[in-house]
């Protein structure tokens, strides 16, 4: 068995063209969806991926505002700036790039952020609408790994899914986002006994540890969708949580590392954007593109 690729790439491009449709159609009504980003100091990885956010704005017909402030950034100063974003009318999604540098309460700023408007889905409001099955803005990487998912699979009603890591960014909120569709969800960590027996009884698996090559093809149940989280950078370039050579002997379907799921986080943020403004505007929720 070879395991199918699950090319986020090119599901990305085509969620970011239905995107661009829905804000070509939301410009016939004088509508222009808003995003904004705030970067604090110099980090090269967050500064590749704010200017990589605003292209991809901008490509879709969105008004993109950066905002780039030095890391010495008082808290005060931050919070003032998040408030007069919450105020904007022209701005429908306000991203603070993540990690902040060291003195700064980050969970204090995320909730500053008007629950509306925070397009990452990291507000405490978010986080338990979530949970709670209201309507909530959810984080993007889990969103894009459930729409893989929904491609790949159809329902997920009934499907036993392992995700491995418990953060607040990628791992509870996935959890949340699997049992809405009705699968038998197991979250497991650092400490869960026997992990490999554990993640052999998963029809989906969803791994996102942060540890290079953590998941061995003889962890994986044969013909199981495997979702690979991770992004590490090694000596060898980027690889994934999920050893992709032995993983692709066994299970049915893989995301790749780069090129799944990735792709996916910025064309989500553009989603959250899209039905954020919505929202805003009294307007459905675009289709197909919240949970």
């Amino acid at each position: 068995m070879t395991a199918q690729i699950i090319d986020g790439t090119a599901f990305a491009a085509r969620l970011r063209a239905r995107i661009a449709a829905h804000v070509a159609k939301l410009a016939t009504q004088g509508i222009t969806p808003g995003l904004a980003v705030v970067l604090l100091g110099e980090d090269p990885a967050s500064q590749v991926y704010v200017r990589s956010k605003g292209r991809m704005t901008r490509e879709v017909g969105m008004a993109s505002f950066e905002h780039r402030l030095p890391a010495d950034t008082p808290q005060d100063a931050l919070l003032a700036l998040i408030a007069q974003l919450n105020a904007d009318p022209a701005v429908n999604g306000i991203l603070v790039q993540l990690p902040l540098p060291a003195g700064l309460d980050e969970a204090a700023v995320i909730n500053a952020i008007a629950p509306e408007k925070d397009v990452d889905g990291f507000h405490i409001l978010n986080v338990g609408r979530l949970a709670t099955g209201q309507k909530a803005m959810v984080p993007c990487t889990p969103l894009g790994c459930l729409m893989l998912l929904r491609d790949h699979l159809g329902s997920l009603a009934g499907l036993n899914a392992v995700v491995i890591g418990r953060s607040n960014i990628v791992g509870k909120p996935m959890a949340q986002l699997l049992l809405r569709d009705s699968a038998t969800v197991t979250i497991a960590h650092s400490r869960t006994s026997d992990l490999p027996d554990l993640c052999r009884r998963a029809d989906i698996l969803v791994a996102a540890v942060g540890r290079p090559n953590f998941v061995t093809g003889d962890w994986i149940r044969p013909g199981a969708t495997v979702i690979d989280v991770g992004i590490n950078r090694t000596e060898a370039g980027l690889v994934g949580d999920v050893d992709r050579a032995s993983a692709l002997q066994v299970a049915g379907a893989l995301t790749p590392v780069p090129g799944g799921v990735g792709p996916m986080t910025i064309a989500c943020l553009l989603a959250n954007t899209l039905t954020a403004t919505a929202r805003a505007n009294g307007l459905p929720d675009p289709e197909g593109l919240t949970p």
